[in-house]
């Protein structure tokens, strides 16, 4: 691709990802389709999150998108500004002000920082795996992952998704329960047990709590995230 500015060459560079990302074929009732692995609002909060937030002070490094065939990392200079578990209920604290401000202006982003809730929206819709976000001194880097089918997702897979799930319906003013997550994992009904089990280990690991401790129906109980 040539050398052209964020602002101009964004929605180009957003199609050059696209392009190079694998797909899945969905059949019809009557015809064949290639449906893209990950959803393409996703890619671009995320591609947009990593230009605006980089350290320019940081020499030798640049946001970087690196394609493998079971996942996709994103990766921009510097360590957040806030933890990566806050990344979907924190308000938004931006590292380059007027960098954020005219991206918003030409549509490419939101200052508001609704940008995370929207990836793990979209994640849950397409039925991903939760994307996994790090920290080190030097780099962010957000990992989403290819369809995997439930019984392929391990532990952490699954802690990190209900943890992410009571997060996202948290600030959606909504709570979660084992019927919310089961549907987010799209578990039949009378597995609850499953989702019982994913929510026990989510809550041992410390990432969410009951909302009533003394509720003794574990079926019908409903859960926060640990910082609410």
């Amino acid at each position: 691709m040539a050398l052209r500015g964020y602002a101009s060459g964004f929605s180009d560079l957003i199609g050059y990802i696209n392009d190079r990302l694998p797909s899945n074929e969905q059949i019809g009732r009557a015809l064949r389709r290639q449906a893209r692995m990950y959803p393409e609002i996703a890619i671009r909060e995320l591609v947009a999150n990593a230009i605006i937030h980089q350290d320019f002070r940081m020499r030798g490094v640049s946001p970087l998108v690196e394609i493998f065939s079971d996942r996709l990392e994103i990766t921009n200079s510097g360590e957040p500004l806030i933890p990566t578990l806050r990344f979907i209920d924190e308000p938004p604290q931006s590292r380059n002000e007027m960098l954020a401000r005219l991206m918003r202006r030409l549509n490419v982003c939101e200052e508001r920082g609704s940008g995370i809730d929207k990836v793990i929206f979209e994640v849950e819709y397409y039925q991903l795996p939760a994307p996994e976000f790090t920290a080190s001194e030097r780099h962010t880097k957000v990992i989403m992952f290819a369809y995997r089918k439930f019984t392929e997702m391990d532990r952490e897979d699954r802690i990190r998704a209900c943890y992410q799930h009571a997060a996202l319906l948290r600030v959606s003013n909504q709570i979660m329960s084992n019927a919310t997550l089961r549907n987010r994992f799209s578990i039949d009904a009378h597995n609850y047990s499953i989702a019982s089990r994913i929510i026990s280990d989510t809550i041992k690991a410390g990432l969410i709590k009951p909302q009533d401790p003394t509720n003794s129906a574990p079926r019908h109980a409903k859960y926060l995230p640990f910082w609410a």
